[in-house]
């Protein structure tokens, strides 16, 4: 199924609600810190929506805080591409861009985390044209991220992770 032919979910009312925001954040907290304290175990798999039940996975991405100057990490959907990692800021189509997008914007050196390996990465928002050969690749992997798109007025970043030179 592409995204031209994948039938998009209706926007959640409240979606754009503060305590959306809050919810997002502890639950990242929980994931990060199981993950963490299981080396992947816990917390390495997605099975929440169309990725239910055998889940898609998840990687640990830590950016340095634009403003704090202080490590913080998230979890993320991942696909791999060569030796690239791919990943998306949806924020689930909320009407802003996550933190961890704008932290990449000011500090493109990042750690990810798949399962126990951790790797050093410089990253890079997808061009135009990538985005448009990542994007179908993208809802293949989680087809809510087509709804997403749909339900915010930005353009949803694709970020590139590369292997630093």
């Amino acid at each position: 199924m592409t995204s031209d032919t994948m039938k998009t979910k209706n926007k959640p009312e409240g979606l754009d609600k503060p305590f959306v925001v809050k919810i997002i954040r502890t639950m990242s907290k929980v994931n990060v810190a199981l993950y963490r304290w299981t080396g992947g175990l816990l917390g390495s798999k997605w099975r929440v929506g169309s990725a239910f039940p055998w889940g898609v996975p998840v990687l640990l991405l830590t950016t340095i805080g634009r403003k704090s100057g202080q490590p913080r990490t998230a979890p993320l959907l991942f696909i791999e591409e060569d030796d690239n990692i791919v990943i998306v800021a949806s924020q689930a189509g909320l009407p802003k861009d996550p933190l961890w997008y704008k932290n990449i914007r000011a500090n493109p050196d990042v750690e990810i985390q798949i399962k126990r390996r951790k790797m050093k990465m410089k990253a890079r928002t997808a061009s135009p044209e990538e985005r448009e050969r990542l994007w179908p690749r993208l809802v293949a992997h989680y087809p809510d991220i087509a709804s997403y798109e749909t339900w915010t007025e930005r353009v949803i970043p694709i970020v590139v992770l590369e292997p630093p030179a």
